[in-house]
């Protein structure tokens, strides 16, 4: 069994909540993995921490839902969208990363984006808006 086949077992069949946890069952498995490996298998894989627990989640949808953008001074956004979305719009920002993106922290249908520096709030505001209404491709 590939390591890859190995990881896609075992979020599949076991409630992983951890990376260190999933070394050690991967280890057990006959794979030995460092922590950077793994994170770039589970990128490849689709693998996500989904309501605390890794599991393969779908690709990006093509339209991606309907969503709020708001500017909270100093130097975060703030985007609200349907239940299940949040992720998926993190993720397509994780993945572009539009020029004054720090990082990106997703719940379930909210995405908290920290902004450097912060006097580019509206400049990165307007950018990811742009990103993810499709007017700048992907």
């Amino acid at each position: 069994m590939t390591l890859d086949e190995a990881i896609l077992k075992l979020v599949a069949e076991r409630e992983v909540t951890d990376q260190s946890v999933l070394r050690e069952l991967l280890r057990k498995a006959g794979h030995t993995v460092t922590q950077p490996t793994l994170s770039r298998h589970l990128r490849k894989l689709a693998v996500q921490k989904v309501a605390g627990r890794y599991q393969q989640v779908e690709s990006l949808p093509a339209e991606l839902p309907s969503f709020t953008l708001t500017r909270v001074p100093p130097n975060l956004l703030v985007i609200r969208t349907r239940p299940g979305y949040a992720q998926p719009l993190a993720v397509k920002l994780d993945v572009q990363r539009p020029e004054g993106v720090a990082g990106t922290l997703a719940g379930d249908d909210t995405v908290f984006i920290a902004v450097t520096p912060p006097a580019r709030l509206k400049t990165v505001a307007d950018a990811v808006e742009a990103l993810l209404m499709g007017t700048i491709p992907a």
